[in-house]
């Protein structure tokens, strides 16, 4: 932070955008949403897809109208790099833990070891780590965890992609995987371990990809820092509010079907809809300039679309499809 920041009173401004900060080890999600707020001003801001103290990399950060879509950017399948030891346990699945259990590390071969992450690929149920933000009775899990109460968990549904070796020397082993929201790496690091005959913890995680923002460019605190004096080269950072969006389908409405639109009415469309598309079908809407104005629902009948969210910016996508054309 600018030294000093923290003790001034900010005077908050109207931002709207997505940034993606590369998180460092050592803060929470909250704790680095408020301090990138405070640089920017932002009037508003949230964050999409938690990532632990211990862990770094991409962490989307919502400002103004982005919060009004950030819930459908934490579906996005997520990919991470993990270091895991080899040979104890700890009482949260990584370094930060008390060890709990030492177990001697066999002998391993890298395509073993290959054969054995490979296995994990597909549908899977996982339990949810007692060290974990999940609430019960409205409390987190991991409080209840520091006083000694472990509670049943339910299990969940996780989608595992794809897992690669990418190291192994030393009783330690670093992989990458790819694996849908919800999954919980720590967990899935000591199922590696007792697979491979041993018992683990992670020792580092970064998350290097969101899906939906795969392949954008992630900034640090040091680049934000260095451009705060500039709010001008700050805002040009971030990404439009749509940016994350690219998986539902676009319509571009006429002028008037657009007023009705932002007036929160259903609009009748005068063009047949693709046939793929059903009803109930979440779609980007933009208006006849190519402007994002909020999603919206394909009726029951296919002809008409229902208003769900209702932004205003004055950001233009060039991904955008005429359905009157």
């Amino acid at each position: 932070m600018i030294p000093g920041a923290a003790r001034r009173r900010v005077e908050w401004r109207r931002v709207d955008g997505i940034l993606l900060l590369d998180k460092p080890v050592g803060l929470s999600s909250n704790q680095a949403l408020q301090q990138v707020r405070r640089l920017y001003r932002a009037a508003k801001a949230g964050h999409t897809g938690s990532l632990d103290p211990l862990a770094s990399g991409v962490l989307p950060l919502c400002f103004g109208q982005a919060t009004k879509v950030a819930g459908l950017l934490l579906d996005s399948d997520k990919t991470y790099r993990a270091s895991l030891a080899l040979g104890s346990r700890t009482t949260t699945g990584d370094r930060e833990g008390a060890v709990v259990e030492t177990r001697p590390v066999p002998p391993l071969e890298e395509e073993a070891v290959r054969a054995v992450l490979e296995g994990f690929v597909g549908e899977r149920q996982q339990i949810p780590p007692m060290y974990s933000a999940l609430k019960r009775d409205g409390e987190a899990l991991y409080a209840l965890a520091r006083r000694g109460v472990e509670v049943e968990r339910i299990p969940r549904r996780i989608r595992i992609l794809g897992v690669a070796l990418e190291s192994l020397e030393d009783g330690r082993l670093e992989f990458e995987v790819t694996c849908s929201t919800g999954t919980y790496v720590r967990t899935l690091g000591e199922e590696v371990a007792e697979a491979l005959g041993t018992c683990g913890y992670l020792e580092a995680l970064r998350r290097t990809e969101v899906g939906a923002f795969a392949g954008r460019r992630v900034h640090p605190f040091a680049e934000l820092e260095r451009l705060a004096p500039d709010e001008q080269a700050l805002d040009a950072l971030l990404l439009p509010v749509d940016a994350g969006l690219d998986t539902l389908p676009s319509v571009r409405l006429a002028i008037d079907e657009a007023v009705r639109f932002r007036h929160g009415q259903p609009v009748g469309l005068s063009a047949a809809m693709p046939a793929a598309l059903t009803a109930g079908t979440q779609l980007r809407i933009y208006d006849a300039a190519g402007v994002f104005i909020g999603l919206g629902t394909l009726d029951r009948t296919r002809s008409s679309i229902d208003p769900l969210r209702l932004i205003s910016t004055t950001a233009v996508s060039n991904d955008v499809v005429d359905a009157r054309a």
